[in-house]
């Protein structure tokens, strides 16, 4: 059994993940900014309430750590960095993000993933990996094919945060190694967040034509987990369908 700690565990992968990852015996504590809605993924799908607990936190509010510390049932040894923040990825009229919402996008996707790592090994945890689920766009750019208004559509900070995010997988992983294992996967386009328009267009342009289903999401987080010996680490594991292969 795992202790995993996942930020941002009740949105749609996060919450997958969660899910599977309780039916598979590990330990399961994941952040979420509604206990409410927490708790109504824990009853939704049946899951341990001794192995799955809902821990209420806005990483954008000051002394976030130290409330995260006060609801943790026991030090993780495994973190999953998996949050992320809508309200960041708006678009202005002129197809342009904010600096402000740059610099939020910066500290969710990186900065406060790294303060979290820290934290926690200044607090005494004993991490043996970490995981950043990120994505495609931290590889490549988007495709404009893909949208009806490519400019309205497509946030950059969200690409350039994510390749930022595959560097510091790598970083870390030179500088916790080698007690922690440090690794990224990057997911292509995932069914659920997309109009039927968009899907059609996506899987005419993946090489196993077709997106990633909710089935897709955990087989490789289960891989690094349940295989503690596997000498892999400071790698970026892509699961696209092939996505990025041209």
């Amino acid at each position: 059994m795992r202790k995993v700690l996942i930020t941002g565990g009740s949105g749609l992968i996060g919450s997958q993940l969660v899910k599977e990852m309780v039916k598979d015996n590990h330990f399961v504590m994941f952040t979420t900014r509604s206990k409410k809605r927490g708790n109504q993924l824990i009853i939704k799908n049946d899951l341990n309430p001794k192995n799955c607990i809902p821990l209420e936190l806005d990483f954008s509010k000051e002394g976030s750590l130290g409330k995260l510390k006060d609801q943790l049932i026991e030090f993780p040894d495994t973190i999953i960095q998996n949050a992320r923040s809508v309200e960041t990825l708006s678009i202005d009229q002129n197809g342009r993000v904010s600096s402000d919402n740059f610099q939020k996008e910066f500290f969710n996707g990186i900065t406060f993933p790294y303060n979290l790592v820290n934290f926690l090994f200044d607090q005494g945890a004993e991490l043996r990996d970490i995981i950043f689920i990120s994505s495609i766009y931290g590889s490549v750019a988007p495709n404009p094919d893909l949208y009806d208004d490519f400019i309205s559509q497509s946030p950059i900070n969200y690409g350039v945060v994510k390749a930022a995010q595959i560097h510091l997988t790598k970083e870390l992983a030179v500088r916790l190694a080698p007690i922690t294992r440090v690794n990224a996967i990057s997911f292509g386009g995932v069914e659920g967040r997309v109009d039927d328009s968009f899907k059609r267009v996506y899987n005419k342009l993946a090489p196993s034509g077709r997106m990633l289903n909710l089935q897709d999401l955990y087989p490789t987080v289960q891989y690094i987990l349940n295989n503690p010996k596997l000498n892999i680490t400071g790698e970026n594991i892509k699961v696209d369908g092939g996505w990025t292969i041209w």
